[in-house]
Order: C-alpha cells, then sequence, then structure tokens
C-alpha cells in the first residue's frame, strides 16, 4: 500500500468512526511514517541541553529507528535490516512451511501480527497502533512476498491487466529497470539479472501489490525444495484492498471502545463503505488519487480548509518538531550526527514513534518465537 491508503484511506475511517481530529491524525500519520522514517541512528551534540542527554540511557542513543525500506539501496539489503524492518514492518512472517524461509513468508493477518494488533488495541497509544495498523494492512497486499532475500520471492512472467496509467514516477523508475534487463538478457544469466533486480520483498513485480485497483498475475516456485516447479497465481488487488480496510475498520473501532478519551461527540457523518471504496479504488494516478481524498475529507465534513496540517501529508513534521536543527536534507540519511533535541523531545510524537517502534519489534520477535519461526536477530 502508498499513501492514498496508509495515510488518507485510514484518517478518513478513523474520522467517519468517531476519532477526534488529533487522535485519527497521529493513528494514519503513525500508519504512513513506517515507509517515510529512513533516519536509523541519530547521534547527539555534546552541547545539548545536559538534562536531555541525561535522559538518554541507549548506547548509542536513538539506534534503530528506521522502519522505510528500499529494494534497491544497499545499505538495506543487510540481514538487520531486513529483519528489523523490512519483515517486521512490511512484510510479516506467516510461519507456515517447513524451512525457514519459507515461514518468512507473509501471510494475510499472521499470527505475529494478531497478537502485537491485541496488544496495541488494550493500549492507549494512538501512534503505536497506528503504526501496527501499517504492518496489518501490508499483510494483506504483501502477502506470498518474504521480507528477506530468498527463492520465495524469485517469481517469473509477472503481467499487469488493468492498468490505466503510467503509474507513479517511482513505478516508471522500475519499469526502466525491467527494460534494461530485457536488453540485457541474453548477455546475463539470470543469477547476474538478480543482483539488479533481487529476489527481495515484491521488488521482482514491482509495485503492482500497491496499486489498489490492479489485477495482474505471476509465476512462482511451490515445489518444497525449490526445484522451479511453477504455478501461475492471478491477484485481484480489488479484493485484497476491500478485505483489508473492512477488518481495518473493526480493529479502529475496537481501539475506540477501549479508549473512549479518544472519541469526538460532534462526528455525525453517516459512513458508507461503497463511497469509500470508490474513492479508495479509483483509477488515477498516485497524485490525483491523494487530491481525490483530500476533497473526500472536506466534502464529507471529516475535516475542514483550516486542518491543513492534516489535509497536507508532510512526513517531516514530527522530525521538524523533534529535532531543533532540522533540516530535511540532512534527515533523509540513514544516519545524523550531533543532532541537537528540541526543549520538549520527549514529548514529541517522534519520539513517541521511536519507543513505538522498538516496542513493536520486541513483540514481534517474541511472537515469532513462540509461533514456531525463530529469526536471528544478533
Amino acid at each position: 500500500m502508498q499513501i492514498d491508503a496508509h495515510y488518507y484511506a485510514v484518517l478518513a475511517l478513523s474520522r467517519f468512526i468517531g476519532f477526534r481530529k488529533d487522535i485519527a491524525h497521529k493513528i494514519s500519520y503513525a500508519s504512513q511514517f513506517v515507509d517515510d522514517a529512513r533516519v536509523n541512528l541519530v547521534t547527539l551534540s555534546d552541547h545539548n541541553d545536559p538534562s536531555l542527554l541525561k535522559k538518554l540511557s541507549e548506547t548509542p542513543p536513538l539506534f534503530n529507528a528506521a522502519t522505510a525500506h528500499s529494494y534497491f539501496e544497499v545499505n538495506t539489503l543487510s540481514y538487520a535490516a531486513m529483519v528489523n524492518n523490512t519483515a517486521a514492518f512490511h512484510f510479516v512472517p506467516g510461519c507456515e512451511g517447513e524451512s525457514f524461509v519459507k515461514k518468512m513468508r507473509c501471510k494475510k493477518e499472521s499470527p505475529i501480527i494478531l497478537d502485537i494488533l491485541k496488544e496495541a488495541k488494550n493500549d492507549d497509544d494512538p501512534v503505536k497502533f497506528g503504526l501496527t495498523l501499517h504492518a496489518y494492512a501490508d499483510t494483506f497486499t504483501h502477502q506470498g512476498f518474504s521480507g528477506i532475500i530468498s527463492k520465495v520471492n524469485d517469481v517469473d512472467k509477472d503481467r499487469a491487466f488493468n492498468q490505466v496509467h503510467l503509474e507513479y514516477i517511482y513505478l516508471i523508475k522500475n519499469r526502466m529497470i525491467k527494460e534494461f534487463l530485457i536488453k540485457i538478457k541474453d548477455v546475463f544469466s539470470k543469477e547476474k539479472q538478480d543482483k539488479f533486480i533481487p529476489a527481495y520483498g515484491h521488488g521482482q513485480v514491482y509495485s503492482y501489490p500497491d496499486i489498489p485497483y490492479l489485477e495482474w498475475k505471476y509465476r512462482f516456485d511451490a515445489s518444497v525444495d525449490f526445484s522451479k516447479k511453477f504455478e501461475e497465481t492471478r491477484i485481484h488487488n480489488v479484493d485484497r484492498y476491500k478485505k483489508a480496510f473492512m477488518k481495518i475498520k473493526i480493529n479502529l473501532e475496537d481501539f475506540l471502545e477501549n479508549n473512549p478519551k479518544f472519541k469526538d461527540d460532534n462526528v455525525s457523518g453517516e459512513f458508507n463503505f461503497e463511497d469509500f471504496f470508490e474513492v479508495l479504488l479509483n483509477k488515477d494516478i498516485l497524485e490525483q488519487r491523494i487530491e481525490v481524498w483530500q476533497e473526500y475529507l472536506l466534502d464529507e465534513n471529516l475535516l475542514s480548509a483550516d486542518d491543513k496540517k492534516i489535509i497536507e501529508y508532510d512526513e517531516d513534521l514530527w522530525l521538524r518538531d523533534a529535532f531543533e536543527d532540522f533540516i530535511s536534507q540532512d534527515y533523509k540519511k540513514r544516519v545524523v550526527y550531533d543532532a541537537y533535541l528540541a526543549d520538549n523531545f520527549f514529548e514529541t510524537d517522534w519520539y513517541n514513534y521511536y519507543k513505538g517502534i522498538h516496542w513493536y519489534k520486541n513483540l514481534f520477535f517474541k511472537s515469532a518465537q513462540k509461533h514456531g519461526l525463530a529469526i536471528p536477530n544478533k
């Protein structure tokens, strides 16, 4: 899924269900920020307020903070990044199969994510709940693929059927890579081609799982021993997205029931899934789909024109509030050196998110172990 689903659809659904604007914003922002949190390590300047530095006991401080992933950045292809990030937040393992790599394959509503979601719903932290919703939603659309480089992800003969546009800039870039591979396929072996598009996540089927309306197919190795016994599967993203958001609605309702303090009694709109799905599944390009969501939020009186900070998602918002020396280009890197903390750093949403992902990872590895999947993580 992308920002139209992880942020705007979750935001709209949260407001319809009855969450206050500020809480709906935290839930949906955390849900989307999982795809945008690139900073993995922050070192702190010695010139920070000593009282702030004293509160941070980690060594090194603010480490393992990233949840965003990429199929083509070398520093995200390490085993540690795969299990702590890609598998944990984007391809939650289904724990089924005889081998480790088979158990790592993502499954819709895997037992691991259901364990974590149960804990999140019984908490009163909308940030924890939002970031958990991201991983939960991705189990619907990323099912069948794995968050580690594996033969599970080595697929064949992918094809999209109902693609209306040349989708999104990054999909176009992926297509350029695909065209390049077509040109070199007679020169390089399949093994060497994998160096360009590794068998990692759903990289070899490009962005197909993340386009809500797309129908597509691919062949995967269904054998136990990866002996290339390929079977074809056809995917209807519309069905997957509908099922995902019907379940997300139920989980949002559970979270609100457990936390009535988050309720906005002034929300009076009548929710209609048919209208909601019409927006979610429309066949515009991503930028236009975002505009449709923004109009929907206003037309349904879920937000007002004064709520610009909520209507227009800003991936720098939480970072800007947390770090006094924030410069956007510096905080797009994996490591930020000599940072200055905001005076209220420990009350910021970014720090709460940072604590939330460590809470999540702790539960992730414990639950995996409980369900028969021992993931080395040292």
